[in-house]
């Protein structure tokens, strides 16, 4: 299930390398841009809590002062008056603050964007500079979390966590040294509750984290459930298997019930434990009112400042998941940061310009995993410029994998492999690629319109270049049948096109490049035999004095090229033209024999 990439995700090497600290580091040179900014929203931050801590003062002096002398009508008036002014402060108090918390929210939340922004580009720039292994061992799923999830969980933690960490910080602070000033025995016995708290916050902490993250995954597998019955709604009534579905989503539903119960019951006793500690401490706030002849006035701010005392230290219990995960997204962001390509570019790289003479492989051996488990075995051939090569034999053979290494998605363990005589690990990557045009058997098309697709946004590539492209390959009555011409917006994985018209796209991208040498993997796969015939044709012309490079099941693909490389186990085994190899009687005569074998056991004429 999709859900179980979450679910069962380890921490790597590289996340363990990272601690908190390490992972701040790293941060620094993000923040050191918006420092004055930050000092401004800080400055901000204080005068909010000043001002938050002002009124339950004046209400002291009010209850104190003018409401404490009003024995006569003119001191009624005077304590009107005086009362008029106070609360107007109040009011004037409570909007200048609402303000300023406004301009530092919109502050906080550009700065946090603008980080977020940077840290998103750096994580993409830095993918596109990995090597396809990397991709082949770390899910799509997982690696869209690294560029949305955890860079939005780290900006939550700077513009919503630090910043009420920091306040509520600076307001406890307040809180007591006003506590102190006014009546140092009081505010003395109510500090003492604060181990206590920190205490209580501390188990909650213990006996939640991991529960949160429970529910978190549960949420995952029910999202994931639903994902897989909705999207394959068709599967599950044409097979009968509704009673599965709803006996398998209502398990998954289940699941999260036990483990959102847990976690509400907690939060429930937790807040509950908290407000019983608000209330035990104002009693106790009472009780010193009346023993140690304290003020009304002060006595009343006291509640006050014990009732906005409570808020931060709910606000801290609260955030401390957000605190973890945002810490967890920082190290996760800043471990995948910090893994290198293993196919670097040369420090000094040679020149090349384009195929002049051939391509060679010598001795090539390779494996996936680094050991001893070959997928390629001393395997050496050349590729003249302007011929055609053909690889054939079954799959897992090592045919893709050569493509692989001509194209330096991977380096070889021994042997190499040169361009024109010079080692393609001498040429830069960039100006390696762009010499071949490839067309796989998964068809890959982008968001956007059918000339960006096939285009692929390159300023080299003109539209009459694209247009060719697609006469070519006879595409064009395809696109002009459609609506919008070359404009037609491409639907998700290309969904508005037949998987053949999505093959003959490929076709007129690859071609579009103009390229030296033209690479097939197992290019007509997956289109109908007429389809298949068009592009035959199609390919004829194409790969006339053009070096080209065929990769094929459908050996009719490869029957009049120039030298077909039959690959077993790693190895090339035999090598000719189809009536050379046909003649040999080997495996590929065998293949061949298979694949043309009718019914009665005669074989067609296609060689």
């Amino acid at each position: 299930m999709s859900s179980d990439l979450y679910i069962d995700e380890k921490i790597t090497k590289e996340e363990k390398e990272i601690n908190v600290s390490s992972a701040f580091r790293r941060l620094i040179p993000f923040l050191k841009e918006h420092q004055g900014r930050l000092a401004f929203c800080l400055g901000l931050l204080i005068a909010v809590v000043i001002l938050s801590l002002a009124w339950p003062w004046l209400l002291k002096m009010a209850i104190d002062g003018p409401l404490n002398k009003a024995t006569d009508e003119s001191a009624l008036e005077n304590a009107f008056n005086t009362l008029l002014w106070i609360g107007l402060i109040v009011v004037l108090i409570q909007i200048t603050t609402i303000v300023l918390q406004y301009i530092q929210r919109v502050k906080l939340e550009i700065i946090g964007q603008d980080i977020m922004l940077k840290l998103k580009q750096k994580l993409f720039d830095h993918m596109l500079s990995l090597d396809v292994p990397f991709f082949d061992k770390h899910p799509v799923g997982r690696l869209m979390a690294r560029v949305e999830s955890d860079t939005e969980s780290l900006r939550m933690l700077f513009t919503n966590t630090v910043v009420l960490v920091i306040g509520d910080l600076v307001l406890m602070i307040g809180i007591y040294i006003i506590m102190f000033y006014f009546h140092w025995k009081l505010a003395l016995v109510l500090v003492l509750f604060l181990p206590v708290l920190v205490l209580l916050i501390w188990i909650f902490h213990k006996l939640t984290t991991h529960r949160f993250l429970e529910v978190r995954k549960r949420m995952a597998e029910v999202t994931a459930t639903l994902t897989e019955f909705l999207h394959g709604m068709s599967i599950v009534q044409i097979f009968h298997r509704g009673k599965y579905a709803r006996n398998r989503v209502y398990r998954v539903n289940e699941c999260k019930f036990s483990e959102d119960a847990y976690v509400n019951i907690a939060v429930c006793i937790f807040f509950n434990l908290l407000f019983y500690f608000e209330w035990v401490k104002i009693g106790l706030v009472l009780l010193a009112g009346a023993f140690w002849d304290i003020s009304s006035g002060t006595v009343v701010m006291f509640i006050i400042l014990i009732w906005k005392e409570f808020d931060p230290i709910a606000r801290t219990a609260d955030q401390l998941g957000v605190f973890q995960k945002g810490i967890a997204g920082a190290r996760r962001i800043f471990a995948l940061l910090a893994i290198e390509p293993k196919v670097l570019d040369p420090v000094s790289p040679s020149v090349w310009d384009g195929l002049r003479k051939g391509i060679k492989f010598e001795n090539v051996w390779f494996s996936y995993t680094d050991d001893e488990n070959w997928v390629l075995r001393d395997v050496s051939f050349e590729i003249p410029v302007g011929k055609r090569i053909a690889l054939a034999g079954v799959t897992g053979g090592g045919k893709s994998t050569v493509i692989s290494l001509l194209l330096r998605l991977y380096d070889p363990q021994k042997g190499r492999i040169t361009v024109d005589g010079i080692d393609i690990r001498n040429i830069t990557k960039a100006d390696l690629r762009r010499k071949f045009g490839l067309v796989l058997q998964d068809i890959i098309l982008f968001p956007g319109n059918i000339v960006s697709n096939i285009g692929l946004e390159s300023d080299l590539i003109s539209e009459d270049r694209i247009f060719e492209a697609c006469r070519t390959v006879a595409v064009e009555q395809v696109i002009q049948e459609l609506p919008n011409g070359y404009k037609t917006e491409v639907s998700e994985k290309g969904s508005n096109f037949s998987r053949g018209e999505r093959q003959l796209l490929s076709f007129a991208r690859a071609l579009a490049i103009d390229p030296d040498v033209l690479i097939l993997d197992e290019a007509t796969s997956s289109v109908d035999p007429e389809t298949e015939r068009t592009i035959q044709t199609s390919l004829k012309k194409l790969m006339v004095d053009r070096t080209s490079l065929i990769i094929a099941h459908r050996l009719t693909t490869i029957l009049d090229v120039d030298q077909i490389l039959v690959i077993k186990q790693g190895e090339i085994i035999e090598r000719g033209t189809h009536v050379e190899l046909l003649l040999l009687d080997g495996y590929y005569s065998k293949l061949f024999h298979l694949q043309f074998k009718n019914k009665n056991g005669a074989v067609s004429n296609v060689g």
